[in-house]
């Protein structure tokens, strides 16, 4: 009872936040997932096909590897946190905030991800509003600088074959290829207001920001457009006093991060495709189909990208796996180890969490 009357006491953006990292907030998402599941195996399994896939060794050591990769990716978004925070944050209160993220991520639609969320638990971990601003503003440009920079090196190796199967030129990307050079095109915009904003010019930006929205048009938005320019001001200050040292280990956990991201279906893709080669090239090619198609439904608007993945999967995969069944296999035990473990732990860690903030804050 306490801890509702501490919540209704809080501003209401915050009331708002917590509300959006309620557990309540699963139930959306799991249906959504599962009718994507049942409409994949509605239209795609064979029940022979089902019954030859042989539960071997090599299945489940794969599927251990996989395991292995969301650890590892885990434990690198969480080294990315305690450098930004200047280790001041343990280990394992990094880790409880990564998984909250990654809840939040997943309850909400794909294209606006969990920045607001991310934002209030870290003012609640008595870090400073400056540095709270800069390592969630940090974040988000080195994330979409990783995919800018990465797409076009994949699409230099591997050209066209990365947006569709077979493709071979533009003119054979389809509906999926279309929509990533479309996402592409918008990230570069999106990444080049940050980078100006942190990097380079953030008074500017501020002005430019406030001048394009304080008009009858786009009125509507100028509050949150001089909010978010002066969190670049803030995040700029921020980033300046921090040392190459901090930089350099941003860097490194969100490549590791994102990389084992990838390898997790890579690694589920080789445990029911054993005739699949071991090859460094092919395994890259591999790769790089898979981080082409993540990038497409990280803009799915439903919450986690629930029913959109399941049914891009087989789109972007078709040449990897032996069937469709195969297919609706895999991405179901991908989304399992991925996607709904982070709303069952995130159940489990978010009450806990919102517990011990109103305790330490006299609410219990």
């Amino acid at each position: 009872m306490k801890q509702e009357e501490s919540l209704e006491n809080l501003p209401k953006d915050q009331q708002k936040v917590l509300k959006s990292i309620s557990p309540y907030r699963i139930i959306l998402p799991i249906l959504l997932g599962l009718a994507g599941v049942i409409y994949m195996f509605w239209r795609n399994f064979d029940l022979q096909e089902f019954q030859q896939i042989k539960w071997t060794s090599h299945v489940y050591f794969w599927i251990g590897m996989g395991i292995l990769t969301v650890l590892i990716r885990d434990t690198a978004y969480a080294y990315r946190l305690r450098a930004l925070t200047n280790q001041e944050l343990t280990w394992w209160k990094c880790i409880e905030i990564v998984v909250i993220w990654e809840f939040s991520s997943a309850v909400s639609p794909s294209a606006l991800g969990g920045s607001a969320v991310a934002f209030f638990i870290l003012s609640q971990e008595k870090l400073s509003v400056a540095r709270t601003v800069t390592i969630v503003t940090y974040t988000i440009v080195l994330d979409a600088l990783f995919m800018l920079c990465t797409l076009p090196i994949l699409f230099g190796f591997f050209g066209f074959g990365i947006l569709r199967p077979g493709a071979s030129s533009f003119a054979d990307l389809g509906q999926w290829g279309y929509l990533a050079v479309g996402f592409y095109v918008f990230m570069i915009v999106y990444s080049l207001i940050f980078t100006y904003g942190i990097f380079i010019g953030p008074h500017h930006m501020k002005r430019l920001l406030g001048w394009l929205t304080n008009n009858r048009i786009l009125g509507r938005f100028h509050q949150g457009a001089v909010k978010l320019g002066e969190d670049l001001v803030t995040s700029s200050q921020g980033l300046r006093e921090q040392g190459w040292s901090v930089h350099l280990k941003a860097i490194a956990g969100t490549l590791l991060a994102w990389v084992f991201r990838f390898l997790l279906i890579s690694c589920l893709i080789i445990a029911f495709t054993p005739e699949l080669p071991l090859t460094l090239h092919f395994q890259a090619e591999l790769y790089a189909r898979l981080q082409t198609m993540f990038f497409v439904i990280m803009f799915s608007p439903t919450p986690g990208g629930a029913g959109f993945i399941e049914v891009a999967f087989n789109g972007f995969l078709t040449d990897y796996v032996l069937s469709n069944t195969h297919a609706t296999v895999i991405s179901t035990i991908w989304r399992l180890m991925s996607y709904y473990l982070y709303l069952t732990a995130g159940a489990i860690v978010v009450p806990n969490w919102i517990r011990e903030v109103f305790r330490s804050k006299g609410g219990s």
